[in-house]
């Protein structure tokens, strides 16, 4: 497909109507860390969509009135994220004319806390896009287009795309998943994935709860120059192949070296940019010193990955063995966080 695909067929009108759309948040196993043109990715990735953490957003649309957008979070309006996405809005105007033919109220609020390690603009423009298509939808007799929402909401933000699909989802061209795409995102087949992933734990630790020193837009652009760029895309096509595998054949052990490894990886980039940064705090080393240590005493299949922060994601399967994972993470990781947070999330199909 091409974005010419995604361009209206027939007249699309819509008129003053209200809607709300839920979108979780996801967490990508395989990274993405670059990209070019509008938001397409330079490598492929795959992410696990989370349950809990949501944008739950409600949507007004006024038809006839002049184009503007105010966007309120929390029930407090926030005039920059506004004109942010009246700008969005003008990128997506092709796909969908109507857009620009009346007046926007948007209320958005989330079931985590902001800075936390939990991709906001993910979830945020995903239900943003599920509420374009929405009102699209209800009013032209046709079906929820979700790929057209992944399509959308990537303009948007990056992995937002990945967020419209529960389950395990992959963004960006790969041999591992057919039909794959940079335009959008393409969900594993439930059936493809073995039961040892099929309820799977994603507790969240917020090692710190501030802005991040270096936002994701500026780490994907220091990626044009980076040195080790080509190597890395290279070796996020193969480990798609790789967690593909992985996710079929259920090996938990092999599971836990790669998604660590891509953790590493994404933050060794960021310690080898130019200019060089550093996201991680003292005590995300500590906590996955100490998880490693946990996985070495006991065998249990337990992980982590990180997302681009000082956060750390602690993955382990729905088991016999969750008890004591959940046990060590609120005695050992939990009083290394900065105010006692921490965010029980899960993936569930």
């Amino acid at each position: 497909m091409t974005e010419s695909d995604f361009l209206p067929k027939k007249p699309i009108k819509v008129s003053t109507a209200k809607t709300e759309f839920a979108c979780p948040s996801n967490i990508a196993l395989v990274k993405y860390w670059g990209k070019f043109g509008t938001q397409m990715p330079s490598n492929p990735s795959i992410s696990f969509t989370l349950s809990e953490c949501r944008s739950i957003t409600e949507m007004e649309y006024i038809q006839g009135q002049e184009f503007s957008v105010q966007l309120y979070l929390d029930n407090e309006i926030q005039e920059s994220f506004g004109k942010k996405i009246e700008k969005y809005f003008f990128k997506i105007s092709e796909y969908l004319p109507w857009i620009l033919e009346g007046s926007f109220s948007i209320k958005t609020h989330n079931t985590f806390p902001h800075s936390s390690g939990i991709a906001s603009s993910a979830s945020g423009f995903g239900a943003i896009a599920g509420c374009l298509m929405n009102l699209e939808a209800e009013q032209n007799g046709n079906k929820f287009d979700v790929k057209k929402a992944s399509f959308l909401a990537r303009i948007g933000s990056g992995s937002a795309c990945r967020s419209l699909y529960p389950g395990i989802v992959s963004w960006g061209k790969t041999e591992a998943v057919e039909n794959s795409s940079p335009l959008f995102a393409t969900p594993l087949s439930n059936e493809e994935i073995h039961p040892n992933f099929r309820h799977f734990n994603d507790w969240i630790v917020l090692i710190h709860e501030g802005e991040k020193s270096v936002s994701s837009s500026l780490g994907h652009s220091l990626m044009e120059n980076h040195p080790y760029a080509q190597q890395r895309f290279k070796e996020a096509k193969k480990n798609c192949l790789e967690l593909k595998n992985i996710l079929t054949s259920g090996n938990l052990l092999r599971f836990n070296k790669l998604v660590e490894h891509e953790a590493l990886s994404l933050h060794a980039l960021m310690m080898m940019s130019a200019p060089a940064f550093i996201l991680m705090q003292p005590n995300t080393l500590t906590a996955i010193q100490k998880l490693w240590k946990f996985r070495e005493k006991t065998n249990i299949p337990i992980c982590f990955t990180l997302d681009a922060g000082a956060n750390i994601h602690i993955l382990f399967p729905e088991n016999d063995d969750s008890l004591a994972c959940k046990n060590f993470i609120m005695q050992e990781i939990l009083p290394l966080s900065q105010n006692g947070g921490i965010i029980k999330d899960f993936i569930q199909f």
